[in-house]
């Protein structure tokens, strides 16, 4: 069984959620040498359409040596749960215990209208999923310790899943008061590392343009719509990215203040916190300078 609380010691308040997509792979790991230099403790990656994540963290882990890797999130309809038993089970090994899978269930646009597969009954899927996880053979040499299973969960039967059958969530898009309310649900022994973007800049319309940017690629998927609206927000609140909606998502200021609003996740039950430094003007580019002022060793 895995260690919640070895992990929530290992892990500490501040990762980083890394898109390294966009970058060549000398990029992507001089990116995750310079996390690990300022003391965070875990790199996100994700898994859209681009690199394997899997593979991608075997490359990183190699060059970054102490770091610990999480996928953020792998889908679930990309691979046999004992395909993802293997992936996990292997990467925990060769990197000594430094790995963390989280996996979700994606959204209906991407699993039924791209790839044609059933999007109908996602909780039940993903407890079925997770099941055969769980019951999938593994013979090759045991990782020092299970890698942390976590959900990429939003709604409370997804939240409540992740708590009953995986060792916690990892939500994203979200803010403070979901976080509070995830941690109700999952109760004091499960790990909740959910992810918080940033934009360290003091002009409103520069930060809020920018979280316009990175929504624009969100808003139409139904699970993170369907939280908001969950979360006290409008339709028209989404559909005209209304400044109070954007404030309320993405944290942006100087230094200190976005440093304040990470917190908020840490007041309101998470254990971690996976930080998207996004460059103003450039969502989906990694903003160096503003992890640097965030760091737990700052240089």
């Amino acid at each position: 069984m895995t260690d919640i609380n070895a992990w929530r010691k290992r892990l500490g308040p501040f990762g980083v959620w890394a898109p390294t997509d966009a970058l060549p792979i000398d990029g992507a790991v001089k990116a995750a040498v310079l996390i690990e230099s300022l003391g965070y403790s875990a790199i996100w990656l994700p898994e859209t359409m681009g690199r394997d994540p899997f593979a991608h963290i075997a490359h990183l882990a190699g060059e970054a040596t102490s770091i610990s890797f999480a996928t953020g999130i792998a889908n679930i309809h990309h691979r046999h749960p004992g395909a993802m038993r293997q992936a996990s089970d292997t990467l925990s090994e060769q990197t000594g215990d430094r790995f963390i899978l989280a996996l979700g269930v994606s959204h209906a646009p991407l699993v039924s209208g791209l790839r044609g597969l059933d999007y109908s009954k996602p909780v039940a899927t993903m407890r079925k999923y997770l099941e055969g996880v769980e019951a999938s053979p593994y013979m090759a040499p045991a990782p020092p310790a299970r890698a942390p299973r976590l959900v990429g969960a939003l709604g409370p039967k997804m939240v409540g899943l992740s708590g009953e059958l995986a060792d916690g969530a990892h939500p994203y898009w979200t803010t403070p008061e979901h976080t509070a309310g995830a941690r109700e649900i999952l109760g004091p022994d499960k790990l909740l590392c959910v992810e918080q973007k940033v934009v360290v800049t003091t002009d409103a319309t520069v930060a809020r343009d920018t979280a316009r940017s990175a929504l624009s690629m969100y808003a139409t998927l139904p699970n993170y719509r369907n939280n908001w609206l969950r979360l006290g927000f409008t339709d028209e609140d989404i559909d005209s990215t209304a400044d109070h909606f954007l404030d309320a998502l993405v944290a942006w200021g100087d230094a200190d203040t976005v440093r304040a609003r990470v917190e908020e996740h840490i007041t309101a039950g998470a254990d971690h916190v996976c930080i998207q430094a996004m460059t103003p003007e450039h969502a989906f580019t990694i903003d160096e300078a503003a992890l640097r002022a965030l760091a737990p060793n700052p240089t």
